[in-house]
């Protein structure tokens, strides 16, 4: 595993606990030479995981719509910024530059990228890993929820698998490196799949 998505928010959030789960993120991937893909930002979650990964050593990459660079305050001090058109190719740009995905505490912003690349799983676009960073239980009711989806029959139990989760940075990316596809999934063809995902 080379380089990881990490999808997080533009704030810190009500906690100190957040911050910190970002910061010990960040040096977990250094520790393990594993790259930081993420939204470019320097303010929030974004830059705190940014700033511990460039500290300590690391490599990270930022992907930001031209639209952002002010309201997110475009991070300067990365090993490469990618600035682009708009969210789409944003949100693609970071999937491909990454092996797997995970998902901090955050927003609608947040939840939507998350929904987004677990849905391409579902469909079999692709076989990267996806992992929640439960922080302190924040996303214990999603786990739930996911749980309901199955229990009324709207999602399959292999597609709610999923969606790793723990609450700890060693311990989840444990679980990402050891993650291995579903053979119950049905994988589309190449060709079928650029067609959806841009």
């Amino acid at each position: 595993m080379r380089s990881l998505c990490v999808y997080c928010g533009s704030a810190m959030g009500a906690s100190e606990r957040y911050a910190q789960a970002a910061r010990a993120l960040g040096e977990e991937l250094v520790r393990r030479d594993i790259g930081l893909v993420y939204g470019g930002g320097n303010v929030g979650l974004m830059g705190a995981i940014a700033d511990a990964v460039m500290q300590g050593g690391g490599r990270a990459t930022g992907v930001i719509p031209q639209a952002l660079m002010k309201r997110e305050v475009g991070h300067h001090g990365l090993t490469e910024l990618h600035v682009v058109k708009d969210m789409h190719e944003r949100k693609a740009m970071m999937a491909e530059l990454s092996d797997g995905f995970i998902a901090m505490p955050g927003g609608f912003g947040t939840l939507e990228e998350l929904f987004e690349v677990t849905t391409w799983a579902q469909l079999g676009l692709h076989e990267k890993p996806i992992g929640l960073l439960n922080v302190d239980g924040f996303y214990d009711g999603l786990t739930g929820f996911a749980s309901h989806l199955v229990s009324q029959g709207f999602v399959r139990p292999d597609h709610a698998s999923l969606l790793m989760h723990a609450p700890g940075a060693p311990a989840l990316l444990d679980l990402l490196e050891n993650f291995v596809p579903s053979h119950t999934v049905k994988w589309l063809e190449r060709e079928q799949a650029q067609k959806i995902v841009p």
